[in-house]
Order: structure tokens, then sequence, then C-alpha cells
């Protein structure tokens, strides 16, 4: 089951387990929060993560939905681990994995055809190459390499029937450029909420989520802060992990 250097984890708040090594970008608390953020069909439904690694955010939405989760990623050895985390809980039902590039996946998946589309894209522009990590794995999943944030926020309508919902999580310097991405295809931003490491320093994530055709309508959500002085998790984060 496991290769190499790889290790079997327990995922935050859930009794299932991810492959994860230290090779290749492991799964962050971004992740965690965005599939806990989105609205999801709780009975039925269709959904598309976007940029899926090793495939934390399919695995954490089949605990809130009996929907049809696919998950799409192009490295070829994170959809390797995603699709053994995958078969070792028993979810090969519930969630298909694609070895894809998300600009080629139309096809594969089709149009209009999905109930929600999650993505935890890359967050930073593509640097110069002498300064990219020498670490690929890092590098595609850090740095616009392979998609830009554009190609994300297209790909997503397009997947999305209409009234369909997507939902990312990103950087607050990239706050402008993805309400304005949304916009122009067609996905009007409707919850914004604003992710702090402490309480008293600046915000570092920030979760939004829009409806493919809906009309003009933003909700800033309350703050969320992650860790109290003492370096635990808040109350209000252990709720949000917990589902209540």
């Amino acid at each position: 089951m496991l290769k190499d250097d790889e290790r079997l984890d327990y995922l935050l708040g859930e009794p299932l387990r991810i492959i994860q090594s230290p090779s290749v970008f492991s799964f962050s608390l971004d992740a965690v929060l965005l599939a806990k953020f989105v609205y999801v069909p709780i009975q039925k439904g269709n959904l598309v993560d976007l940029c899926a690694g090793n495939g934390v955010i399919p695995l954490l939405l089949s605990r809130r939905t009996k929907g049809h989760i696919h998950g799409v990623e192009i490295q070829e050895r994170l959809h390797d681990m995603a699709e053994r985390s995958v078969q070792y809980n028993n979810l090969s039902e519930q969630i298909t994995m694609h070895h894809e590039d998300l600009n080629k996946i139309l096809p594969v998946l089709g149009h209009d055809k999905y109930d929600v589309v999650t993505c935890n894209p890359p967050y930073f522009l593509t640097p110069a190459k002498e300064i990219q990590n020498d670490n690929e794995h890092y590098a595609i999943a850090r740095h616009e390499i392979m998609c830009t944030l554009e190609d994300v926020v297209r790909v997503s309508s397009q997947l999305l029937k209409q009234g369909g919902k997507a939902a990312f999580v990103h950087r607050p310097g990239r706050l402008l450029d993805i309400l304005t991405l949304m916009r122009k295809y067609r996905i009007e931003p409707k919850r914004l909420q604003f992710v702090y490491p402490k309480a008293g320093r600046e915000a570092n994530t920030i979760l939004v989520e829009g409806i493919k055709g809906g009309s003009p309508d933003l909700k800033l959500l309350p703050p969320l802060v992650v860790y109290q002085d003492n370096n635990e998790y808040t109350d209000e984060l252990k709720k949000m992990i917990d589902g209540e």
C-alpha cells in the first residue's frame, strides 16, 4: 500500500486516513478549512475538486455529502497517492480521481453539470526559474506553473451548472484578483471569510464562495482565528473542523 517514504496519517477531525510523503507537498490546514467552509448538498449531487493534490478535499467532502466527487490532479505521484487513499478508505464508489490537466478536463467531465466545484490552487505567481523550489512537486503546488488563477476560475465556471457553487481558498493579497475573475466568469461572490493565525495578527488566508449566475449580495462572515496564544486551536476553529 505504501511506497518509498510514504506514511499513513489521520485526517484532521475525521476517522479517515491519507497517504502522505515528506518528498511531495502534504495537505495543509487551508485545504481542511475549504472542505469545511464550502456548501455541499447532503444527499446527492456532483462535485469536483480541482488541484486535488493527494485527495484531501475529496476525502473530507465524502464525510459531508453522499454525492459523487471527482478530484483532478496533474501530478502523477500525487494522483497515485490520492487513488490509494481513496481505496484504503473504501470510497472508490463515491470518489473518482482523474490524472489530468484541469485545462483539459472539460471533455472528460463535461460542461454545466456540477453542483459544487472547489479548489485550493497554487497561491503564487510563477517566479524566475532560478528561484523556484528545487523540488518540482513543491514548485507546482505553490506556484502558477501548470495553471493560473484565471484558469481555475474559468474552468470552475464551465463545470458548474447554473446556480452551482464554487469555493476557493487563497491569500488575502490575491483577493481583488479572485473576486474580479469570479465576476468575469459569472460566479457571483456570495460568502467571504478572513482567517487569522492569531488574534491581533494580519489575515493570512481567505475563503470565498460564489454562485454561478447569482445576484450580487456578498456576505462577510465573522473572522476565523486559528490559534490561541498558547498555540492551541481556538474554539471557533475546533467547531469548524468538527462541523458544528
